[in-house]
């Protein structure tokens, strides 16, 4: 059944539009024509505890019938109060103190503004620049977007941003050379170190990245040798690590936090996506009293937004962690994310085109490559990446892709990233969606298959 619609006046990234959405529950999403859907990437790696929970929206429910908002410079609220007293005892460390956003670009850009000012408050203002990594995504926003590493989405407001230095990503499942995974973890953390001594130690103010990649790397994962090196680098030259958690966070990866797997002490964390699930715009950023006091003692935090600590945000947060708890979604995570990739791993066997399987959790990815041995990149012509997105859509299945460029990288990749909710059985009708997919993307294209 076709439903006409009129024009609309709406515009988003590009021109194109998509069923009108009816419902949602659990991993799937219905359509007003009655098309089924699985929420295989949970959005942008948004919708962590699924669709429909009855505990967050009868929480968010409650709380509107007492107030929906409430300026923070005016009032305290119990929901923003709790949920931050929740979310610092959830903190490695001594990441005490919570300022709340409404999204992951402005987690980035607290925490930009946060180091910047914590120097200047403390008689270090030579210090501003923050080092990033390419390839990397941090957000939308100017500020995030001078640490992202994507010329696909800086290039044209490159004029308009401050630009920072930035390493390479630890790519090295892609490396060809005789090191071993540790060597090659210690060799990317080392590149840090260059990079501060080439800008200048005195001018640097802190690192940042995400402890498993996100939108850009597709879940990548560096060796373990990675990152207690970064952290002793950054403790040498009294830079802050800013850890990017906005997709690894609230349970995504088996545990809470990405960089918990490796038991990392970052001096700032930034949050959002799983946090709120898609029920309510809520970001965090985490960071410690040594931090805060000294900006605080030099007049207040120079930076805010209208919605922060916003007491229905915060409501639907707090019901958000509690059904994490509920449901086990970490140890769901892990369990399934295991599940998941081996199915990915036999798909990369099937179709040579899918290369470097990787990911914690229910975060994976792959690239889509010419050769699997080289990873040289597929034509850009060909579109590969968004005809798989295309072709697992028409079959009811929404997987997350990108092909990212600049730095002489050329690359295609996807993710898989359903709810944390999801179960045995449905991994497997996702996969094999996925695989028929893949199927008619390796004619369409002429690709190879074995088997």
């Amino acid at each position: 059944m076709t439903i006409e619609r009129p024009a609309s006046h709406l515009f988003y990234v590009t021109r194109l539009r998509r069923p009108l959405v009816d419902r949602a529950d659990g991993i799937y999403f219905w359509t007003a024509d009655g098309k089924r859907f699985i929420d295989g990437s949970s959005g942008p790696m948004v919708s962590n505890i699924g669709h429909g929970n009855r505990h967050v929206i009868e929480a968010m429910k409650r709380q509107m019938e007492k107030t929906t908002f409430a300026y923070r410079l005016h009032f305290e609220n119990e929901p923003a109060e709790e949920l931050a007293r929740r979310l610092a005892g959830k903190m490695p460390g001594d990441l005490d103190r919570i300022f709340f956003v409404s999204g992951g670009s402005e987690a980035v850009e607290s925490a930009i503004k946060l180091a910047r000012q914590w120097a200047v408050a403390t008689g270090q203002s030579k210090r501003w620049k923050v080092i990033g990594r390419f390839p990397s995504y941090h957000g939308g926003t100017m500020g995030a977007l001078g640490v992202t590493g994507d010329l696909a989405l800086t290039e044209t407001f490159a004029p308009q941003i401050q630009p920072m230095p930035a390493i390479p990503a630890p790519r090295a499942y892609r490396d060809r050379d005789n090191l071993s995974m540790e060597e090659r973890g210690l060799r990317y953390a080392d590149m840090l170190e260059a990079k501060i001594l080439e800008e200048g130690a005195d001018s640097v103010v802190a690192f940042i990245m995400e402890p498993i990649g996100g939108a850009a790397t597709a879940a990548l994962v560096a060796p373990d040798s990675y990152f207690a090196r970064i952290r002793e680098i950054c403790d040498r030259y009294g830079i802050l690590l800013i850890h990017d958690e906005v997709m690894t966070g609230a349970a995504r990866t088996g545990r809470y936090l990405g960089g918990d797997h490796w038991n990392c002490r970052p001096d700032i964390v930034t949050m959002s996506k799983g946090i709120g699930s898609g029920y309510a715009a809520l970001g965090a950023m985490a960071a410690s009293s040594r931090l805060v006091k000294p900006v605080l003692d030099m007049g207040g935090f120079q930076h805010g937004y209208t919605y922060a600590g916003n007491p229905l945000a915060c409501a639907a947060g707090l019901a958000v962690l509690e059904e994490m708890e509920r449901l086990d979604c970490e140890g769901n995570a892990v369990r399934m994310g295991t599940l998941l990739k081996g199915e990915m791993e036999a798909l990369s066997k099937r179709f040579p085109f899918i290369a470097g399987v990787r990911g914690k959790g229910l975060l994976l990815g792959a690239d889509l490559v010419a050769d699997p041995v080289t990873f040289q990149s597929l034509p850009k012509a060909k579109a590969t990446n968004q005809r798989l997105v295309d072709l697992c859509y028409e079959r009811g299945l929404i997987i997350y892709s990108r092909r990212i460029r600049g730095d002489g990288i050329e690359a295609d990749n996807f993710m898989l990233a359903p709810p944390l909710i999801i179960t045995a059985e449905q991994v497997g009708e996702m996969v094999a969606i996925l695989a028929d997919a893949l199927g008619v993307l390796a004619r369409e294209l002429d690709l190879p298959v074995n088997g």
